[in-house]
């Protein structure tokens, strides 16, 4: 059984592990051609924080205060970890008594949930500036626990203790309402709303999502590039979703690509037809007078961040798809080169667990990977927009 570990040397590199893994549950995050990085360092720039498991804005208020209560039990770690727990899964049960149907984590699992809402909201409350705290959750267990033990000490070594332990939330977070573990509801309050916008105006000022939530602007569509304020984003926002456009539209092909030559080899003649229809659509709105125009040595620079390293080899990829498109889109869905090089690079990620290779592998493929275009986001940003535009 393969295993993935680190050694615990580095509380940064550590938490960039959990987020690793984290990614491998998350079922719009498959990434068969190994365009990840790409798509999530334009999603970090434009909608930071977000993730694509997220469901509700107020879950970035009902952790710290979940937790803030929880620091004033005085129980080993153990025990302190278990209330936690508990007390996430409390609170599933009282959004479902406040009326609430969707987007509430835990809803069916109950006491079976395996990804708790303090890990899916963890990274975004230290990227808006919610948790100053900079540790993992379970480095936030052992600071509380030793926060306890401190109480028992003397007056001089608790002041020194207290002096030494780093704050967990940011200090104008909202008071949490009293009721909250027994009624519960998704729907922001105006001051709620405005401390969340406040956060992310001080912590992301560049972001787009700050100028959205800054600005009150709602819009239902299904792609950042369709808004219809789309014109009045700041300039370096509006260049790199017009490059976020193009890439997603152009390496959406080769993504369809993949499907189709999979359901070849499986012989399913219903996944066959629908993706040489989709390819066909594919072919017929794409602009390629603006695909000639695009300049990938700009896209690179724009799209670079810090938390994520774009391999040459996905560059390479990038780049060969795009001559291939610009010969011919019909070529591409027929020609062996456009196929040629989409298997290379499948089996280059995957090596043994290559569809293509690996029969076993293929057998168990349920006829959709990662064929769906890039959004990079943009539905989580939306609905968070959303509530804080309807907070009340």
């Amino acid at each position: 059984m393969s295993s993935l570990a680190w050694i615990d040397f580095d509380e940064a590199e550590r938490q960039r592990a959990q987020r690793i893994m984290a990614l491998f549950q998350e079922r719009e995050t498959r990434d068969e051609l190994g365009l990840g990085a790409i798509r999530d360092s334009i999603a970090d720039h434009l909608f930071p924080g977000t993730s694509t498991i997220q469901t509700r804005l107020r879950y970035m208020l009902f952790i710290p205060w979940l937790y803030r209560a929880l620091e004033k039990r005085e129980v080993p770690e153990a025990q302190l970890c278990t209330e936690a727990r508990d007390t996430e899964i409390r609170l599933a049960d009282a959004l479902k008594a406040g009326g609430e149907s969707n987007g509430i984590i835990g809803r069916d699992a109950g006491p079976r949930l395996q990804r708790l809402p303090s890990s899916v909201y963890w990274a975004g409350l230290g990227a808006w500036g919610i948790r100053v705290f900079p540790g993992s959750l379970d480095s936030l267990f052992v600071a509380l626990r030793g926060r306890g033990r401190s109480r028992g000490a003397s007056s001089g070594e608790d002041a020194l203790a207290g002096a030494q332990t780093p704050a967990v939330w940011n200090p104008a977070l909202p008071q949490m309402p009293g009721d909250l573990l027994e009624h519960a509801v998704f729907r922001l309050t105006t001051d709620e709303a405005q401390f969340l916008i406040d956060r992310l105006i001080a912590s992301q000022p560049t972001a787009l999502l700050t100028m959205l939530a800054r600005e009150g602007i709602d819009a239902d569509c299904d792609y950042i590039w369709t808004h219809p304020h789309l014109s009045a984003f700041p300039s370096a926002a509006r260049r790199l979703v017009q490059h976020g456009e193009i890439f997603s539209h152009v390496m959406h092909g080769a993504a369809l690509l993949y499907n189709l030559a999979l359901s070849e080899l499986r012989q399913r003649d219903d996944w066959i037809e629908d993706y040489r229809a989709r390819l066909e659509a594919w072919s017929d709105e794409l602009d390629t007078g603006a695909v000639r125009a695009w300049s990938l040595d700009d896209f690179w620079n724009v799209m670079e961040h810090p938390a994520h390293a774009v391999r040459p080899a996905a560059k390479r990829f990038v780049s060969e798809w795009r001559d291939l498109v610009l010969a011919g889109t019909e070529q591409v869905i027929s020609a062996p080169a456009a196929r040629r090089l989409v298997e290379e690079r499948e089996r280059r990620l995957k090596t043994s667990q290559s569809r293509y290779a690996n029969h076993a592998v293929r057998d168990r493929w349920t006829g959709a990977s990662g064929a769906d275009r890039l959004s990079f986001r943009w539905a989580q940003a939306k609905s968070h927009l959303r509530d804080l535009a309807h907070a009340e």
